[in-house]
């Protein structure tokens, strides 16, 4: 699913959204608690794109309306959105964001869903390139998909209220809610 682009060429994605683009002034942005975004281009295209899947998933075991949303169906539909926007395989490259544990009752789905992310890559021989999974704290992402800069900003606190609002004081860095990748 292709959301529409905005006048000012931003565009915001949802769980269960990808996007591509050979924009260069087209900017994605998504916010992710123990979701994953793949943010994924070809340089020398000059195509890139995103997407934002809640589960890592299982597509012979999933529900019609679970799909769309789980991991292996968008990393599917982007690598192939990528493909038929001009770019190659074998020049593809990777920045995974989220995988935050947002909720310590129920399992790490988080984790899950950043090493099912990496798996992919792996299996696909798509380079890896950085990036930021993990953590108590969701991320707003922005990208751009033609460059591959990405912009990170820490949100202030977890979902859930059995986790901490904010870590001591002495493990924090004055500049570790953002975090910017070229």
């Amino acid at each position: 699913m292709n959301p529409a682009l905005s006048a000012d060429k931003r565009v915001h994605i949802i769980q269960g959204e990808f996007f591509v683009s050979a924009d260069r002034d087209v900017m994605v942005t998504t916010i992710l608690g123990s979701c994953v975004a793949a943010c994924i281009r070809d340089p020398l295209a000059g195509v890139g794109g995103i997407n934002h899947f809640l589960l890592p998933g299982n597509l012979s075991t999933a529900r019609n309306d679970e799909a769309e949303r789980m991991g292996v169906h968008l990393m599917e539909l982007l690598v192939n959105g990528l493909l038929k926007a001009g770019a190659r395989r074998d020049r593809l490259e990777a920045k995974l964001f989220g995988g935050a544990r947002t909720m310590r009752a129920h399992s790490d789905i988080g984790k899950k869903n950043a090493d099912f992310a990496q798996r992919f890559l792996q299996a696909e021989g798509i380079s890896y390139a950085g990036g930021s999974t993990g953590g108590l704290q969701g991320r707003r992402i922005q990208y751009w998909p033609v460059s591959g800069r990405a912009r990170q900003i820490m949100l202030t606190g977890p979902t859930d209220t059995e986790l901490p609002a904010r870590l001591p004081a002495e493990s924090v860095d004055s500049n570790a809610g953002e975090l910017e990748l070229f």
